[in-house]
């Protein structure tokens, strides 16, 4: 478990998985189809309770102001900050296996569980696990 810290928020643009946790992938597939540059930038999953439902965001990382409403996609903010981060080498085999990384973040008391968590799509080999650190645990 490392700390990264991301200096600014991060827009993105994308839409909610209807299907959680099933249909993450049929998600992210639509999405990068839209876009003509493929994995020439980041793509992120955010998730966040609301009530007792997990609501997951599949995302990509606006490259142009506006750049969501051209694919005709919602507009969402990572926010900027120090994250507690586990990295998952060769992602794409191993994604049965993020739930239980995000439960050793939460783990943590450093993290901040009132803050979505971040699945950060690095490119095609890399992907990191992101919680937000709690104020005054840096």
């Amino acid at each position: 478990m490392e700390k990264h810290t991301i200096k600014n928020d991060i827009n993105v643009f994308g839409g909610q998985v209807t299907s959680f946790p099933n249909g993450i992938g049929e998600a992210f597939e639509p999405l990068m189809k839209k876009i003509p540059d493929g994995f020439n930038r980041s793509y992120y999953g955010i998730a966040k309770m609301e009530g007792n439902q997990i609501i997951y965001i599949a995302a990509a990382e606006e490259k142009s102001k506006g750049e969501g409403k051209k694919y005709q996609c919602n507009d969402y903010v990572i926010e900027g900050g120090e994250y507690l981060t586990i990295a998952i080498a060769d992602w794409q085999p191993k994604t049965d296996s993020i739930k239980d990384v995000f439960g050793e973040l939460m783990k943590d008391n450093r993290t901040d569980k009132s803050k979505p968590c971040i699945e950060w799509y690095k490119n095609d080999k890399e992907m990191f696990c992101m919680m937000k650190v709690r104020p005054g645990n840096s």
